[in-house]
């Protein structure tokens, strides 16, 4: 499913007053130059600069005096319109620039000149005053008339000097194939296995028959050995492999290495310990996502920030933010809460069930044979509340909590109860951008019953998880559970539109009954009451088979009911079918991941892996994970321990898709705030920060410029520019804070 739309880079209406363009060359002959007067020999025609920009010939060359002190980098631009381009077409973008002083970095972009101001190709080379020459090959994924090159110079603090020659935009060459650097053919978990836990790899081979390997220490002793198991042709990858299980191995171990077939696999470690630092670490993400608050940098180093949306300018903040035109005639303080992903857009019905998560990897803890409150409880976050006696998962989860609850309708409006759908940016930013630095104008969004029912799950069972430690909370929390379902109730069908996608994600969801569900389901296992049990026991539902192969998300919530109802503690009628039905769709996952040459519980049809297809593994890793807890019978927990074998490296590209983990790992999650591939001077994504992964869709310009035709695994790229395939979010981490946790129990 569609989970959203994100534009790349922005350009503002103000580029589009560009001096008159002349005719456009004509498109599709043998290596045809798309860009007009790119050596500037006698004029700047038909280039055009912003109006902040001082740009003239010198030398032959263009030359533009920029500002400082400008905000993002399309505040101060100059470019080139009605650029032809034709999709499918490879395109060669080359140019020479210079920047004095040394050390500036230029966005060069060749995108839409008009709205959405998409951006089909960019680069971001730092400049050095003796000059240098650049080129780049690409493939256009649409036909347009009204593209554009442009070079976007502002974000400097201090002004400076841009110039540049032979910019040249030629159709017609020969594409430059993406071959991704998958490393060895030997796949390993590039982190670690559990001493007591299965082993798998995997090798990528054109044998058919099976081969030796040997497990190595760091100092190259032979410790195991065995033969692999041929599986034939990998339909998620395309590749011929094998299977290597050397789980009889149990002792523990750093910097082993597995080697087959002439190959020696990347090293990992044989111990538990990496998990409990993925525990934290994968929580810690949460924290560098808060809206409204300064991120400490003694507490996050490398990581602090302003604190953003909080009424200083350049914008508004969220404390007193107004509905779009014609939605409602009030304002809210909304502040707070965690930024949805890379953007600076804040969502109740992706917020909820990442608050879900994020709280019930606690509940968890509580309830589990193998379960440890105290892992995650107060101080091993290191987060500002830390050393209030509450467990810091709570604390973490709360302030997103509190966003939720101020998202609520209030009393004497229409819709009262009711949660709005969203708040975000009037139009979308680009990157790199600082959420203090955003200048856009914020809005809510309507209301709508997915959120006003996310509002009421989740609040219902902070109810229950925060009674202990702040009873008054609790009882706010529960208070607004309640208006809220009776609010949902009374608008059963108040939809989001699918078109809402300017600014920020549309999150469209016409289905609510697996909403409606999961809010019964929390309401009653908060409160006992009747009416709530009923209407657990009459949704269709509630004996629905909804363990499909992709899994649970934010449009499809049945499961948070359904695995809440069979682990804590209650006494609704039929409670152990509910069980069983847990157990029936863990069998469903843990036979998949048995066939799956990978071994992975996710086998979507066709091999079409779907956006943030990384989170939908370990969601279903979940499954098998709480069907552990039901029965205690070991083949689950190995299901659930050996699926993160995919997620951090034993996978087709050999990449680890969490941030910091492993010897390859995922560094360029798109972002505006986590942009180093971007800006030298911010930082990658923090340790413990899941990727997207490989989505078939591949609905990103840049992913399409490298990833047409790709088949399953291989609709990954490790880029910025990559929005549908390497986005992070707050949901993708929340399920890999409730893996971590498990896989940590189980060392």
């Amino acid at each position: 499913m569609k989970r959203r739309r994100t534009a790349l880079l922005s350009l503002t209406a103000l580029l589009a007053t560009a001096l008159t363009a002349l005719p456009t060359a004509p498109a599709g002959a043998e290596e045809t130059e798309q860009v007009r007067n790119g050596t500037f020999d006698t004029t700047m025609d038909p280039w055009w600069a912003t109006s902040n920009v001082t740009a003239g010939l010198s030398d032959g060359r263009l030359c533009a005096d920029v500002p400082g002190g400008t905000t993002n980098r399309w505040d101060a631009a100059v470019g080139q319109n009605d650029i032809t381009l034709v999709k499918g077409e490879s395109y060669r973008f080359s140019f020479s620039a210079t920047g004095t002083p040394a050390g500036h970095v230029v966005r060069a972009i060749v995108g839409l000149s008009v709205s959405p101001y998409d951006t089909y190709h960019e680069v971001t080379p730092q400049l050095s005053v003796s000059g240098d020459t650049y080129s780049y090959t690409f493939t256009s994924p649409v036909d347009t008339t009204q593209g554009q090159v442009g070079f976007q110079l502002g974000g400097s603090a201090d002004a400076w000097r841009f110039c540049m020659d032979d910019v040249s935009l030629l159709g017609g060459v020969a594409p430059e194939p993406y071959e991704p650097d998958t490393g060895p053919r030997v796949r390993v978990n590039q982190v670690a296995y559990l001493p007591a836990g299965p082993k798998n790899a995997t090798l990528v081979t054109d044998a058919t028959a099976k081969l030796p390997w040997e497990l190595k220490t760091s100092g190259g002793k032979t410790v195991a050995r065995g033969t692999t198991l041929p599986r034939g042709v990998d339909a998620s990858s395309g590749q011929n492999v094998h299977s290597i299980d050397f789980g009889a191995y149990r002792k523990k171990g750093t910097g082993l290495t597995l080697v087959a077939d002439g190959e020696t696999s990347r090293p990992f470690d044989i111990d538990a310990s990496a998990y409990e630092r993925l525990r934290l670490d994968s929580a810690k993400y949460y924290y560098t996502q808060r809206s409204g608050i300064e991120i400490r940098e003694d507490l996050r180093p490398g990581y602090g920030r302003p604190a953003g949306h909080v009424g200083v300018a350049p914008n508004k903040g969220d404390t007193d933010v107004p509905c779009q035109p014609g939605v409602c005639d009030y304002t809210l303080d909304v502040s707070g809460g965690w930024y949805d992903a890379g953007d600076h857009g804040k969502y109740v019905v992706n917020g909820g069930i990442s608050t879900w998560e994020v709280l019930s990897t606690h509940e968890r803890a509580l309830h589990a044979r193998t379960g440890d409150a105290g892992k995650l409880g107060d101080g091993t976050l290191a987060i500002p509340e830390s050393g209030n006696k509450v467990p810091d998962i709570l604390d973490e989860a709360r302030w997103e909590l509190e966003f939720l609850l101020r998202m609520q309708v209030p009393d004497g409006k229409p819709l009262a109860g009711m949660a709005h759908h969203k708040m975000h940016d009037e139009q979308w930013t680009g990157l790199p951008l600082l959420p203090s630095d955003d200048p856009q104008k914020r809005e809510l969004h309507p209301p709508s019953t997915a959120a006003t029912l996310n509002l009421a799950a989740t609040a219902a069972q902070a109810a229950r998880l925060y009674r202990p430690y702040d009873k008054a909370f609790a009882d706010r929390a529960l208070a607004a559970a309640r208006k809220a379902w009776s609010a949902a109730l009374a608008h059963p069908d108040r939809y989001a539109s699918e078109s809402d996608g300017i600014g920020g994600g549309a999150y469209a969801d016409s289905d609510v009954t697996d909403d409606f569900y999961w809010a019964a389901a929390e309401l009653y296992l908060t409160t006992g009451e009747k009416r709530f049990q009923e209407y657990v026991l009459e949704s269709p539902v509630h004996t629905a088979d909804i363990f499909a192969p992709i899994g649970f998300d934010w449009a499809r919530t049945g499961a948070a009911g359904r695995l809440d109802l069979a682990t804590v503690p209650n006494r609704l009628p039929g409670r152990d079918k509910v069980r069983q039905s847990v157990v029936k769709g863990a069998d469903r996952y843990l036979a998949t991941l048995k066939a799956h040459p990978y071994g992975m519980p996710y086998a979507p049809d066709g091999n079409k892996y779907d956006w943030g297809s990384s989170h939908q593994i370990l969601n279903n890793a979940v499954v098998l994970a709480t069907a552990y807890d039901i029965t205690g019978a070991s083949k689950y927990r190995d299901g659930a321990l050996q699926s993160m074998d995919y997620i951090l490296g034993r996978n087709a590209l050999n990449i680890s898709y969490v941030t910091g983990y492993g010897e390859v790992s995922a560094q360029n999650q798109h972002s505006r705030w986590y942009a180093r591939q971007l800006d030298p001077n911010q930082p990658n994504p923090p340790k413990g920060t899941l990727a997207g992964g490989p989505n078939s869709s591949i609905q990103d310009p840049y992913a399409q410029s490298k990833l047409q035709g790709c088949v399953g695994q291989f609709c990954y790229i490790d880029d910025i520019q990559s929005w549908s395939t390497n986005e992070h979010t707050i949901n993708w981490n929340a399920a890999l804070t409730r893996m971590a946790a498990f896989v940590a129990d189980q060392g």
